[in-house]
């Protein structure tokens, strides 16, 4: 490599770190938005966010970045895979022009903020005039992605959360599935209709102490409290920054099972960005590989292990400890009928791994159609009821439960949700290679020891960052590229066996 290629790349590097810590700032802003912000912030908030916006993309797509990228070469697969999403990004960058950067950013955190009223209200007449112009401005950006990097439309906007994976990748996945779950569901649901109703715990269940054990168990999954923080949001979700992880749950005080499993949910998240690794933080190869390979690492804690009977053997002692009252609601084998209960419902996040990637596909859906014009804005309510009648025999009974129930697209994030259940099916996938590396993983979950799983993960996964694309990932991880037969495995042995 000559002195060139080499001051090049650390020109690319230096202006990629400092991209990235504006990256980071945005960030935290959001995560105060959701956590801590009054109400009255929100226009000043959306005016901070699209200015940060404005200046990241500026810097991306500065003219000497492109003469450093055609000068820069370099060695070694980590800086090798590094200069090659530098090359990604930039090229995604250029295609945008600033002012739509700027334009995007605001009108997502305007309609986001008018959601949140109108989801309290179950009003979608009040933001569908918002929702529009995100969706208008969303188009927009697809379509100039997509000219600038050969994919489709809706493709281009998956490639910003999964890159490599786009809609031709995710229909027969999601099509093999529907048609395993007509099946699969009533049978489940037979099954379950044999066994004894699970006994409920009765409440309340103060927040102060579902606090305290939420915090507990996840420094049990390894989250260290000198690098993050718990609170509460509208909308569980990690954020923050590697060194300063943000991750929030919802509590209520007549269940506690929402707020337990969020934050384990979330924890998974949190873990991932604590084990990216920090020789390349904040380059691109020091990132996670996806949004699929994040729900992979939240899944795999919720519902891979956090529900499995081992954990739950150890878990239930804890739970009557901070409770108290009648211990049954809280042996292991009731938990499990408790948390692994199949019920059609209209919440996504409230969904069992069934019925879970039912709710998926009715978004990917839906999003794919907004973005190709083929669905207004305004029809997305009855289209909604119409998908849920479709895949799951039931229709929300207002919007609440319906189209206003997710934060993503009032927030920009279309293309998001074939994420969720990629993640899912490589959860499993990854939980059957680490049982299969640590033959006493399930007697140390029975310990409430999630060490030897995290070590596992943070060779195979979390330190990996994105030098591997996701299929590579997965394959060295566990021998292949993303297989569903796992997850179906999975799923038969969990609710498919009487």
């Amino acid at each position: 490599m000559s002195n060139t290629d080499s001051s090049a790349y650390a020109r690319l590097k230096d202006r990629f770190a400092r991209i990235a810590t504006i990256g980071e700032a945005a960030a935290m802003l959001h995560w105060d938005a959701s956590a801590m912000m009054p109400p009255g912030g929100g226009a000043a908030r959306g005016e901070q966010l699209a200015v940060l916006a404005g200046v990241s993309h500026g810097m991306l797509v500065a003219p000497e970045v492109a003469e450093d990228l055609a000068a820069a070469s370099a060695e070694g697969p980590w800086d090798e895979a590094n200069l090659a999403l530098m090359r990604r990004a930039h090229t995604r960058a250029t295609a945008l022009p600033a002012a739509l950067v700027e334009a995007t950013a605001r009108a997502n955190s305007a309609c986001e903020k008018v959601w949140r009223d109108a989801r309290a209200r179950s009003d979608f007449a009040a933001v569908c005039p918002w929702l529009e112009e995100v969706v208008a401005l969303q188009r927009e950006s697809a379509a100039a992605l997509a000219a600038a990097t050969g994919l489709s439309a809706y493709d281009a906007l998956m490639d910003g959360f999964q890159p490599g994976i786009g809609a031709a990748d995710v229909e027969p996945i999601f099509t093999a599935y529907e048609a395993f779950l007509s099946d699969a569901l009533p049978r489940a649901e037979e099954i379950q209709a044999r066994r004894p109703a699970p006994i409920q715990p009765k409440g309340p269940f103060p927040t102060e102490v579902q606090r305290a054990l939420g915090r507990s168990l996840s420094e049990r999954v390894g989250l260290d409290y000198d690098h993050a923080r718990l609170d509460e949001s509208l909308h569980p979700f990690c954020g923050g920054t590697p060194t300063d992880v943000r991750i929030t749950t919802r509590y209520t005080p007549e269940s506690f099972e929402q707020a337990m499993l969020g934050i384990l949910h979330e924890t998974g998240h949190a873990m991932y960005e604590r084990g990216l690794p920090g020789t390349y933080a904040r380059q691109p190869v020091g990132e996670a590989a996806g949004m699929a390979a994040h729900e992979s690492q939240s899944l795999l804690v919720e519902m891979q292990a956090s529900r499995s009977d081992a954990f739950l053997t150890w878990l239930g002692p804890e739970l009557q400890a901070a409770f108290g009252g009648d211990p049954a609601p809280y042996a292991p084998e009731n938990l499990a009928r408790l948390w692994r209960r199949v019920e059609r419902g209209f919440i996504r996040t409230e969904a069992d791994e069934l019925t879970y990637p039912a709710h998926v596909i009715l978004r990917f859906r839906l999003e794919r159609a907004l973005i190709g014009g083929d669905l207004r804005v305004a029809e997305l309510p009855g289209a909604w009821a119409e998908g849920m009648q479709s895949l799951l025999g039931i229709t929300p009974p207002d919007d609440a439960r319906g189209c206003l129930q997710d934060i993503h697209w009032h927030d920009g994030a279309f293309g998001y949700f074939p994420s969720y259940t990629l993640g899912a099916m490589a959860a499993a996938q990854l939980m059957a290679a680490a049982r299969a590396a640590l033959p006493g993983l399930d007697d140390s979950l029975r310990q409430g020891d999630f060490g030897p799983l995290m070590g596992w993960l943070r060779a195979s996964v979390h330190g990996q960052g994105s030098r591997l694309g996701f299929q590579d990932l997965m394959t060295a991880a566990t021998g292949r590229p993303l297989d569903a037969a796992a997850f179906m495995e999975h799923l038969r042995g969990r609710y498919l066996t009487t």
